[in-house]
């Protein structure tokens, strides 16, 4: 991962638990995970596919006309 070992990792985590706070990190990584999901999601280009495992049903007007 990026070439990071164990103790990089510790050393970035410890720097934000000081900047950030203990009752932010939580808020944080929520965040950044959503992100890389959504980012994942629209590299893929597979909408279609998460909105139906999502529940999420089309509308038959949004889709494109051939």
């Amino acid at each position: 991962m990026f070439g990071l070992g164990l103790q990089e990792l510790l050393v970035i985590l410890v720097i934000a638990l000081v900047i950030f706070g203990p009752s932010k990190l939580p808020q944080i990584g929520s965040g950044l995970g959503k992100a890389i999901r959504d980012f994942k999601k629209g590299v893929s280009g597979d909408e279609a596919d998460e909105a139906a495992k999502e529940g999420k049903k089309e509308d038959p007007k949004d889709l494109p006309r051939s």
